[in-house]
């Protein structure tokens, strides 16, 4: 019974641990808003493991009685990926520019098809940062 209590504690240190790591901010990010008023959120895709276990146990010159030591430990694994950007214009429209791998596979084609990609979504953010110039342009000639 003992045990379970030390062991209680070790889980709910762990999970606590945990959720200050992982929030709803790791997988919808902070909102950036840019200059011409387009706001992108990043979004990620989070993966969790978590295992731990526990005993009690008597040293080695103890008596054969009840166990007087315990010991545990656990692991944790987490994984973030950005998979999109969502980009919201001034006028309220709204495009997902998608910089995740279509067919997840080991990290090292992950990371090479991300490289092919950076140049479409470094046109597709230019992109969106130039249309927003150009409105503002836009609306400074039709203001003067």
């Amino acid at each position: 019974m003992a045990s379970e209590n030390k062991l209680q504690g070790v889980v709910q240190a762990t999970l606590s641990e945990i959720r200050n790591l992982i929030d709803a901010d790791t997988v919808m990010g902070t909102p950036v808003e840019t200059s011409s008023g387009t706001t992108l959120i990043p979004i990620s895709k989070v993966a969790v493991g978590y295992a731990t276990g526990g005993m009690d146990f008597n040293d080695k010159n103890g008596a054969q009685g009840k166990p007087q030591n315990f010991g545990a430990g656990g692991g944790t694994g987490i994984s973030v990926q950005p998979i999109g950007i969502l980009c919201i214009s001034k006028d309220g429209s709204v495009e997902l520019i998608n910089i995740g791998v279509k067919n997840p596979s080991d990290p090292v084609e992950q990371l090479s098809d991300l490289i092919d990609r950076a140049p479409e979504i470094i046109a597709k953010v230019k992109a969106l940062f130039a249309k927003d110039n150009s409105e503002e342009d836009t609306e400074e000639k039709a203001e003067g």
